[in-house]
């Protein structure tokens, strides 16, 4: 099921494709690279996003920009759920309504929702039982097809 057609994810503000050259230009240097099933992971430290501090890491194939993830630093319960929630509310703002994947209700547990859009995926989630982060994943049609299979 896609959403509407015309719209365009991108991630941290760049197109898939982008060279590896070009998004560094405009980063800086990153905190760390590393090489994982044949894809170049640039890590960057400190970064605001959606008002929050978070780590990045984006992906590069051959083919330039595949996808990213933020990792949201949050520092308490009720922060990590304000932060799920806010950063949930700009993403139906920008890339419209979708399916909402709660689990089984109980008082922890994880919550996440995904839009899947003609050109790219975007997944959000959040596992409260885990203290994990808000973990905030995008990716290209190629690396969605790659990692998830459709």
């Amino acid at each position: 099921m896609y959403a509407s057609d015309d719209i365009e994810v991108v991630f941290h503000n760049f197109h898939w494709g982008t060279s590896l050259r070009e998004f560094t230009a405009r980063m800086g240097e990153p905190a760390h690279i590393d090489e994982i099933d044949g894809l170049q992971s640039l890590v960057y430290d400190n970064l605001i996003v959606s008002g929050y501090q978070a780590f990045m890491v984006a992906y590069f194939s051959q083919n330039g920009l595949e996808g990213g993830t933020y990792y949201f630093n949050t520092f308490s319960l009720d922060e990590l759920m304000q932060c799920y929630t806010n950063v949930q509310n700009e993403l139906v703002e920008q890339y419209g309504p979708t399916l909402l994947f709660d689990r089984i209700i109980k008082e922890m547990r994880p919550y996440e929702t995904s839009w899947r859009l003609k050109n790219g995926y975007i997944y959000l989630n959040v596992n409260t039982r885990r203290n994990e982060p808000v973990t905030l994943w995008y990716s290209s049609p190629a690396l969605t097809q790659k990692v998830l299979g459709f």
